[in-house]
């Protein structure tokens, strides 16, 4: 049964039953017919249903839940059953010479966490040790890594997977430094980068360089009429969710974990907190963006999602999956290209009129303390000419957009 997961909304349930939450998998709140909550990780492990308690509601917190179930999750992913798993303290003792790397790993991105943004961060630190990491070191004891491993991990997937590898290979040093501070190995930290990795491997800028920046495809801005018309012939959430997107030249999950209560006279205002700036996004919408908006509601009123199913709200690959349908070669993400695009051909605006609506964040620190405004009222006129040209009937001619 999907409902919000915060302190309140839980606190007042009164109605007996399972009660899953849509931010971590497995994690659910048991409410039993007197009213009492307890947190369970419910889990499969060969075949089977497993069930294990996490303490009482709200004694035990929604944070403390999260970090107990993906604990669990960790442990999972190396075969590792929560239910039979010995009770370990938080901090690894310094007296544990026979640790693995797997296990050493996992215990630590499970007790810093919390330190962390959200769970899309978390489950990248989860998903580039346990699929390029673990298969090469998990089962070595601590003490015994050296750099031939690390390499071993990282230079299949230095030159065609090189965000993810330097990454891979910044968690991995903090990782042995926290093995070096606990005592629990010595010497020189096999996964450092400078004075070390470094003379062995080509930097990640000479990577790219080398190979090329890749860019997200995108459609010429001249095809996006013909595009969107067909868009609107598609059934289903997902579509709509698409076209709201591209009208309001959104990123994925900002439009994904769009909630009801951000929505207000015309005005979306995204959180800080789900922005990548990390800074309140006031979004103008547009007549279409609140048709699309009428139509949603249908069928997600009373949830706390505008686009979801069940309270749950849509996947990440369930936008790519319209394009897909449609045989078009371009990304989700790519949109955002062609917003720019056409306002960079089709429009006399200045440049910082798109890179607001675009939330993109001013390099320069002297610009953006004079620039303190949203650019509100300009942003308004801005989008309202993109929908005009995004339902323009789908031709070779230009729609031009001055002084708006």
């Amino acid at each position: 049964m999907g409902i919000a997961f915060d302190y309140q909304t839980l606190k007042n349930i009164k109605t007996a039953g399972r009660f899953t939450d849509p931010a971590t998998k497995g994690l659910q709140l048991l409410v039993k017919a007197n009213q009492k909550k307890y947190w369970v990780y419910r889990y499969t492990l060969l075949g089977k249903q497993h069930n294990i308690g996490l303490g009482v509601f709200p004694t035990v917190s929604i944070k403390e839940a999260r970090l107990k179930a993906q604990k669990a999750l960790v442990g999972l992913s190396e075969g590792i059953n929560p239910k039979n798993e010995t009770k370990t303290s938080s901090v690894p003792q310094n007296n544990s010479t026979d640790m693995t790397f797997a296990e050493f790993a996992s215990q630590w991105v499970a007790n810093n966490q919390s330190a962390w943004t959200n769970q899309k961060h978390a489950n990248q630190w989860i998903y580039t040790l346990r699929d390029f990491a673990f298969p090469i070191i998990g089962n070595k004891k601590l003490q015994d890594i050296d750099e031939n491993d690390v390499l071993k991990i990282l230079q299949p997937i230095w030159l065609n997977k090189t965000e993810t590898a330097s990454r891979l290979r910044g968690r991995l040093e903090r990782i042995f430094s926290a093995a070096r501070f606990q005592k629990l190995r010595d010497g020189i930290n096999p996964a450092a980068w400078k004075g070390h990795l470094d003379a062995v491997l080509p930097s990640p800028k000479a990577v790219k360089r080398q190979h090329g920046e890749k860019h997200h495809k995108a459609l010429p801005y001249r095809q996006l009429p013909e595009f969107m018309k067909q868009l609107r012939e598609q059934d289903g959430l997902s579509a709509l969710a698409l076209e709201f997107l591209i009208l309001n030249a959104n990123r994925t999950g900002e439009v994904l974990f769009a909630k009801w209560e951000e929505i207000h006279e015309g005005l979306w205002v995204i959180p800080a907190q789900r922005m990548k700036s990390k800074k309140e996004h006031r979004v103008p919408l547009c007549r279409r963006s609140i048709e699309i908006l009428t139509v949603a509601k249908a069928s997600t009123a009373g949830y706390t999602y505008v686009f979801s199913k069940r309270e749950r709200p849509l996947s990440n690959m369930s936008l790519s999956a319209v394009l897909k349908r449609m045989s078009i070669d371009a990304t989700v993400h790519g949109f955002r290209s062609v917003f720019r695009d056409w306002v960079a051909e089709e429009t006399d605006l200045s440049p910082e009129v798109a890179e607001m609506a675009l939330a993109h964040t001013i390099a320069n620190k002297v610009e953006a303390a004079y620039r303190r405004g949203d650019l509100l009222e300009r942003r308004k006129r801005l989008m309202e000419a993109w929908a005009d040209y995004c339902e323009s009937i789908p031709s070779n001619n230009i729609v031009p957009l001055k002084a708006a």
